[in-house]
């Protein structure tokens, strides 16, 4: 494809990165960055763009990929992080709820990295079902049966501990 044919449909490529970008939840700004580097990808590639049926797909599978890499590189709280407060924890009540919380972390890291991730994604994001699932590239009927499977094994382990 040569300079000219690039430039006449790199805005309609452009618009429809940002589309997926946003469909998978990012907002504008994020969308944008995202499409400005497909767009970048793309011209190191156009000269063999004529040999691909629908650059719009390679357009759509990019933008997914990227923004995905980008989510995950993403700094994000760790559980460790996350601060937990009370208004009048005696001595024992903070002991209790430390060790509560390291064994909880113990249990999240032990479950299955699909699994953990979209513990992860659902719970600390506040991720929907329709945003894991096209960030991840799945159906939405599996988030929900990996997440029901990552909480049962969660409550499972908690039965086990409180006998």
């Amino acid at each position: 494809m040569n300079k000219s044919a690039f430039e006449h449909q790199v805005s309609s490529w452009r618009m429809k990165a940002v589309k997926v970008c946003r469909s998978c939840g990012a907002d504008n700004e994020e969308a944008e960055d995202i499409a400005q580097e497909v767009m970048l990808r793309l011209w190191q590639m156009h000269e063999e763009l004529d040999k691909y049926r629908s650059v719009e797909a390679i357009v759509t599978l990019a933008a997914r990929h990227l923004l995905r890499d980008h989510q995950r590189r993403r700094t994000t709280e760790t559980l460790d992080e996350a601060i937990v407060t009370s208004i009048s924890n005696s001595p024992q009540e903070t002991l209790e709820m430390k060790e509560d919380e390291e064994w909880l972390t113990e249990k999240l890291q032990q479950l299955p990295t699909t699994q953990r991730t979209l513990i992860y994604m659902r719970q600390v994001e506040r991720r929907s079902h329709e945003e894991i699932a096209c960030l991840l590239g799945i159906e939405k009927t599996s988030v929900s049966t990996l997440l029901a499977r990552a909480r049962r094994t969660l409550l499972e382990e908690i039965n086990q501990r409180n006998k």
